[in-house]
């Protein structure tokens, strides 16, 4: 992948930002049966390591989805949430975060958010994607993002965030595409 965007090549991973978070909060209202609203998106294109170190700290615990990507373009899909934003989701939901129920709940909730993620990539690329088995991931940023496979620091990646406000509470998704080898 390139990592030099024109202003042009910005503005279109914007669109693209603006387009699945408005797609995942559409995903996940259904799903919790309640309103969402997008309040913040913003995308970059960073050389991996950068924005590996942009998500967050190597030791912060996070909750999200991992899919592997083949067709136009080979990579890995993260979808990620910090701690405060699976608690958020849980109460949301009425469940204990550390109970099977929330388990089970939240990886439902992320693979929707990468489903639309997803979708919104590949509508406004117009890139065939073919989605692998969502795996779920559950551990530090360091530890997940150290298990992917074949991603180079060297490689760039794209980082799509966007904060969701639901019932008034704020709930920050972050999406990392790296490319696979």
């Amino acid at each position: 992948m390139r990592i030099d965007c024109s202003e042009l090549e910005l503005d279109a991973l914007r669109e693209l930002t603006r387009d699945a978070a408005a797609r995942a909060a559409a995903a996940l209202s259904e799903r919790l049966g309640m309103p969402i609203e997008v309040a913040v998106a913003a995308a970059y294109a960073l050389p991996a390591a950068g924005a590996l170190a942009a998500t967050g700290r190597a030791e912060l615990p996070v909750t999200g989805v991992a899919i592997a990507l083949d067709g136009d373009l080979a990579a890995i899909a993260l979808v990620l949430l910090r701690e405060h934003d699976v608690a958020t989701l849980c109460f949301l939901l009425g469940l204990e975060p550390d109970s099977e129920h929330a388990a089970s709940a939240l990886e439902e909730v992320v693979e929707a958010l990468a489903d639309a993620y997803l979708l919104a990539l590949a509508g406004v690329t117009g890139l065939s994607l073919a989605a692998g088995p969502p795996q779920h991931v559950v551990g530090t940023l360091g530890e997940i993002v150290g298990s992917l496979p074949g991603a180079s620091a060297g490689d760039a990646a794209l980082m799509l965030d966007a904060a969701l406000v639901i019932a008034a509470q704020s709930c920050a998704v972050s999406l990392l595409l790296v490319p696979a080898r």
